[in-house]
Order: structure tokens, then sequence, then C-alpha cells
């Protein structure tokens, strides 16, 4: 029998930019994980945030070289989407690249009063209000705007919103619209809920916005909730929105942007194959080509990309505790975790991330399930991306078998109640942040520790507040 190393080797073209195997241990973006794993223990969540950088900077690089090769007159902005990771050291890390902001909710907008006042954006950054608006919403909206924020964009995602904003902001302001989209054809409604009717937007500009003496709009959004993929679906959407966007920038001379939603995807497999280049080359295209035939003048171009900025930072290390034959061929791993409280994408999606083990890769390897701690039945991983198997090296009592899931950065802490109540009351695991010094040396410290049975008590009533 082969080695694990020998099993990864032959499967996929290995070792790759990410991933390395030094003395059998495995190095996630030069990083020795056995290291971390030596001095924090498991289980623990790690954010890698160099990454994040790299992953703008990559994003602007292929949207620009597209806008100079097809000879594009307009600009492309990035936006990160804070939904997908609010904790401060992304947006510290993410703001470090000249980006601008996508917001969901009202205290989203404290996050961004707060930003202001530690001088890491200023009242030109771009702040688009995505999302159906309550009250504090659209309150606090209208209070940036109202404080200088002149380039904070309120996206309208139905026919009321408009009315406050016109009521409680006493200075020239800017709006975008929403285009509702149309889903999949195996989604089970046709038109997504979310934005204005693609049949209402233009009427409702000439009855709405035009004559207002305050309201300008400037911008027109779209969200692809699969994300941008080289699909005849998401082209026709694309095409579709920018026809719109056409026909509404001939009565409308404020209109000049587009936000395209939805962004690129991440590796979910070491057999990721995605041509970035020539998805940011084929937006480019798509839209001066649009424009060029309804003879309008071409918009920026913003994105707003969320898990592509943050998800291939994170990773989420375990231990094997112990192995169970649980019938002739049903062997389980069961790890010092859960999927349902740790990775809640793995149990409600069915999603799959990058699986590796951080040691032992000159073990023989066989078929494994993984199972989590708690006491449901659906606390399991038994398929990869690439395979509907798990394969991991042989457990070793005499050293622990320890492995990751990579690529966990985006909306696991956000979907999984983070420093909450969890699932068999299973704690929140550490979390261990590492960032690049001025020097280029790298350095881990613990942004939060594993959650207490006291935090716990507290928050179910057993403890005094």
């Amino acid at each position: 029998m082969k080695s694990y190393a020998d099993l990864v080797e032959q499967t996929f073209e290995f070792p790759t930019k990410e991933f390395k195997v030094k003395k059998n241990k495995l190095l996630f973006n030069d990083v020795d994980l056995t290291d971390i794993i030596e001095k924090y223990g498991t289980p623990l969540k790690l954010s890698y945030l160099p990454k994040i950088s790299e992953m703008i900077q990559y994003a602007k690089e292929i949207f620009n070289n597209a806008i100079i090769k097809k000879k594009y007159k307009g600009k492309y902005i990035y936006c990160y989407c804070t939904k997908s990771s609010h904790f401060e050291f992304v947006l510290d890390e993410a703001l470090k690249n000249d980006i601008h902001i996508e917001t969901s909710s009202a205290f989203d907008i404290f996050i961004v009063e707060n930003l202001l006042a530690k001088e890491k954006i200023t009242k030109n950054t771009y702040i688009l209000c995505n999302g159906f608006k309550r009250e504090l919403y659209k309150e606090k909206i209208a209070n940036l705007i109202n404080d200088g924020f002149k380039n904070c964009v309120p996206i309208l995602d139905n026919l009321n919103e408009l009315e406050y904003y016109q009521k409680h902001i006493n200075t020239q302001f800017q709006i975008g619209i929403r285009v509702a989209s149309d889903e999949e054809p195996n989604f089970s409604f046709y038109t997504s809920r979310l934005g204005i009717r693609y049949n209402d937007i233009v009427d409702y500009y000439k009855k709405e916005i035009k004559d207002h003496p305050n309201t300008n709009l400037k911008m027109l959004h779209f969200f692809i909730n699969t994300g941008i993929k080289d699909t005849a679906y998401y082209w026709s959407e694309l095409s579709r929105f920018m026809y719109k966007y056409c026909e509404l920038k001939k009565i409308c001379p404020t209109l000049d942007s587009v936000d395209i939603g939805g962004g690129f995807p991440i590796k979910s497999s070491l057999h990721f194959e995605y041509d970035f280049e020539y998805m940011a080359e084929q937006i480019v295209e798509n839209i001066k080509w649009i424009c060029e035939k309804n003879h309008v003048d071409v918009p920026d171009i913003f994105t707003e990309f969320g898990s592509f900025t943050v998800g291939e930072s994170g990773a989420t290390i375990y231990s094997v505790l112990d192995q169970k034959l649980q019938n002739d061929k049903e062997l389980w791993y069961m790890m010092d975790g859960s999927f349902i409280t740790n990775l809640p994408d793995v149990w409600g999606l069915n999603q799959k991330y990058i699986m590796l083990p951080i040691n032992h890769w000159d073990n023989n390897f066989h078929k494994v399930n993984i199972g989590g701690l708690t006491c449901d039945s659906m606390d399991y991983y038994d398929s990869e991306a690439h395979i509907a198997e798990v394969f991991l090296p042989m457990f070793d009592e005499t050293e622990t078998l320890y492995f990751g899931f990579f690529h966990t950065g985006a909306y696991q802490e956000a979907l999984s109640g983070y420093g909450g109540i969890q699932h068999c009351l299973i704690p929140a695991p550490k979390h261990i942040v590492i960032q690049k010094n001025e020097d280029g040396t790298l350095e881990s410290r613990v942004f939060s520790e594993e959650q207490t049975n006291e935090s716990m008590l507290k928050i179910l009533g057993y403890s005094e507040k």
C-alpha cells in the first residue's frame, strides 16, 4: 500500500502555491501548522491575513489589465462585502489595499463609524448599502450621508425605500437600484425576492427620481447567487442587466456605474480549475460591446467580493480523538469538534472544502468517515469535492493525527453563532490570527480563546448577568 503523500501526488498537481509538505508535515502558505498546533492545541480556527491582500490585489490586477487590453474607458472599483466576515482584523487587512465597502444591515454602519473614527476609511470611501432595510438601517444610512459621506450609496431593494431618504437626507445624495435577477432554472423561484422588478425600473425612475432635486441615480446593481461562472445563465443575466442599464442611461445622465454582485469562486479542491483572467476580460468585453451597440458611455464597474476576499485565508484544524469500526467497512475517525457548530456550510449546504492531514503523510492511507462530537447523525463528512470518498492516513496511537479543512474563512463564524450557544453546547474553538510584520516575518496571536462553560452558563441564564 502506498503512503498518503503518494496518493495526493498522483491525484493532483502537488505541491501547490499554498500547500507543501516538509518532513511529512503540511505547510499552509509556508506556515508550519504543526508548530501552530504545538503552541495552541486543537481544535482551532486559523486566519492567515496576508492572503486577504493577495486576493484583492489579484482581482484588481486582472480587471485593470482587462480594461487596458479592451480599451475600456471606465474604472474598476473593488468593494468588500462585510457579511462574509465582520472581524476587525479582516477589515484592517482588506482596507490596506485601497478598497471600498458593501454593507447588509444597520449594524454594519456602526462598523463604518468605528472605522472612520480610527481613520481607516474616509468620508470619500464608497459605502454601498444593500439589503432589505428596516428603519434603523435607513436611519443610519441617512445619518452617514448627512454627515458628509458623499459616496454612501443606498441600493434600493424595493419601491418604498426611497421615500425615507428623500424625507430625511438634507443634501444631494446618490442612490442605486438593485435589479431583481432571474434565478437559475433549478431554483425554487423564478425571480429573486431581492431587488426591483426588471420592468418597473424605468417607470419608477421617471416618476420618483428624475425630477427630484436632491436624488441622483448613480448605479444599477445585480446579484447572481451562484457567483460569476462561465455559464449560459450568467452571461444571459449579465446581458439582460446591461441592456436595462443602457435603456436607463439614455434618460439618466447621472447613471455611471454598475455593481456586478456575486463573486469569484474560491478553491474547494486541489483539483480546482477557473480562468479568472478570462472571466474578467469577458465581463469587460461584454459590457463594452452592449454599451457600444446601444450608443451609451460605458459604466464604472464595481464588484463586491466577499468569500473571494477572505475565504482562502481561513483554516479549521482538528485532532483525531479515536477511531470506530461500526461494521465491516465503515470506519469512523472521531474529531475534537463539530461540523454543525464549526463549519455549518458542510452540514447545511453540503459544502466541500480542501481537507488534508497535517502530519503522518508517510503513513499508509485508508477510506474513512469523519464524525463530529454532537449527537446529531448528520454531523459527519464522507466525501470530497473531487471524489465521493475521504481518505486519511492510518490512525497511529503513538502520535495524534491532525487534519484541517482549508479555505473556511468566509461566513462560518457568523452562521454558527460566534460566541453564542451551539448544538450540544460544543464550545467555539480557539481562534488564531497570523499576520505579516513590516519586516516580512510572520507573527501569530490568539484572537479569542476557546469558549468557556462560564460564558455559556451566563448566556443561558444560569449565572448572574
